[in-house]
Order: C-alpha cells, then sequence, then structure tokens
C-alpha cells in the first residue's frame, strides 16, 4: 500500500515500525525532524516529506498529530476522496475529523500501543475496520468496537499499565538493593510477569498464586490492606469520567 503518517511521535513511529517491512511504500511527514530521520535511517526505504506532499503520495493515511494541534494542521490539507484515514488519536470524535479530512473517508480510529514496534501488541479500533485488519492483524490481536463507550472503557483500563510497570520496578529496586545487581533483578522480575501473563487468564493465574500463607499471597493482602485495589479502582473511575467529558 501507499501509506502516509501526518505526525511522527512516539507512537506513529512505533506503528510505522511494525510493518515497515511489509513492502508498503511509507511517506512521513517531517514534523518531528528526530524521530522521521532515524526512521529513514533505519529503514531506508522509508521518504520524508512536507504534511501536504504526504497526502499527495498516499492512499492510506495516518492521521498521528495531537488532538490540540489536530485543526490547524489538519484543515490546512486537501485530501483526495480515493483516500482512507485511520486516526491515532483519543478524545477527538470521528465526525470532527471527517469534517477535517473530507472529501476523503474516515475509516476508523485505531489506538495502538508502542509494543506494536514488535508485534504481538494489542490494537485498539473503533469501528472494525478489515483494512486495520489487513495491515495489523497477522503481527497483533485487533480489538474492535461499536461504540465510543466500549473503546473508551478499555483506554482506561489500559491505563493499568504504568501503575504494573511501577510496582515491578519497585520490587527490581528492592531486590537490587540486596543483591547489588539491578538489572538481573530487572531481568528476572520482567520474565516472571511475562511468562505468567501470556500462560493462562488472570484469574487462573491468580487462583495459581493463592496459596495458604504463600508469600505472593501475604504479600496481595498487604496491598488490599493498604488500600491499594480500593485507590486504582477509584482511578479507573476518575479517568472514565475525564474520557467521556465529565467533570468532577
Amino acid at each position: 500500500m501507499k501509506i502516509g503518517v501526518i505526525g511522527t511521535g512516539t507512537i506513529a513511529s512505533a506503528v510505522i515500525t511494525g510493518i515497515a517491512n511489509d513492502g508498503h511504500q511509507i511517506v512521513v511527514s517531517n514534523r518531528n525532524a528526530a524521530k522521521s530521520e532515524h526512521l529513514k535511517t533505519t529503514f531506508p526505504h522509508i521518504e520524508i516529506a512536507d504534511n501536504q506532499s504526504v497526502i499527495d503520495a498516499s492512499d492510506v493515511i495516518f492521521l498521528g498529530t495531537t488532538v490540540d494541534v489536530a485543526g490547524s494542521v489538519l484543515s490546512a490539507l486537501t485530501f483526495r476522496p480515493d483516500q482512507s484515514i485511520i486516526s491515532f488519536m483519543a478524545g477527538i470524535s470521528s465526525e470532527q475529523i471527517s469534517t477535517l479530512i473530507a472529501p476523503a473517508e474516515f475509516t476508523a480510529t485505531m489506538i495502538p500501543f508502542p509494543s506494536i514496534a514488535q508485534g504481538n501488541s494489542p490494537v485498539l479500533v473503533r469501528p472494525q475496520s478489515m483494512l486495520v485488519e489487513s495491515l495489523f492483524g497477522t503481527a497483533n490481536t485487533v480489538f474492535s468496537f461499536d461504540t465510543s463507550n466500549q473503546m473508551e472503557a478499555y483506554l482506561t483500563a489500559q491505563a493499568v499499565l504504568s501503575p504494573a510497570l511501577k510496582l515491578t520496578e519497585v520490587a527490581a529496586d528492592w531486590l537490587g538493593d540486596r543483591t547489588g545487581d539491578t538489572a538481573t533483578a530487572d531481568q528476572f522480575l520482567r520474565l516472571l510477569l511475562g511468562s505468567t501473563l501470556s500462560s493462562s487468564p488472570l484469574s487462573d493465574a491468580l487462583a495459581d498464586l493463592n496459596t495458604p500463607c504463600g508469600l505472593n499471597a501475604e504479600l496481595r493482602e498487604h496491598l488490599a490492606e493498604q488500600g491499594g485495589y480500593k485507590a486504582l479502582r477509584t482511578g479507573l473511575d476518575r479517568l472514565e469520567r475525564r474520557l467521556a467529558g465529565t467533570t468532577e
């Protein structure tokens, strides 16, 4: 396919990396010069151009700009009716995007994650899109949604990733303090978590770690007593209200 990318931040760069060797013609915008040049250096067949030249050279266009500049960036561009547009932006409606990219066809809002660069990553998309499936479904798992509420709930829940990583980092630092080797502690815990999460559903994995008086069960109960899980649910509720555009 002839693919263009407007905006080359961290997420857009990861998406490009994930499909760069799939035989597509890819042109990226020069908005983020450092990331664009890195992509071109890593994948010599990738081209860099100004925004309008990206549009002119492409049949499928990824919108990787931020919501705050989307209006000014997109309204300055001229699209064609035969083009398909995939947006990476949460927080802007499909109706708003459709207006900005007319007469091109708005295909879907797609929320990728940095791990898409290596594959085996979740990809959120609304509405279901065969184009997104064809581009990303082989190397990743695409989760499709019919309503904005469904997608917002998944967007909210994915925010658990950072706290989960922080908990693991704290444990790695604790272990490193006692062994003198934080790098190996980090490697051990990443392997432990990765293999556990990929081997079975969460409920089964937790059941396996629920041995009475076991170390895992004791630490989990300690965090519960300290209000850790209640705070997590409260935080998720807060993020959900934010995504829905409500005020506290």
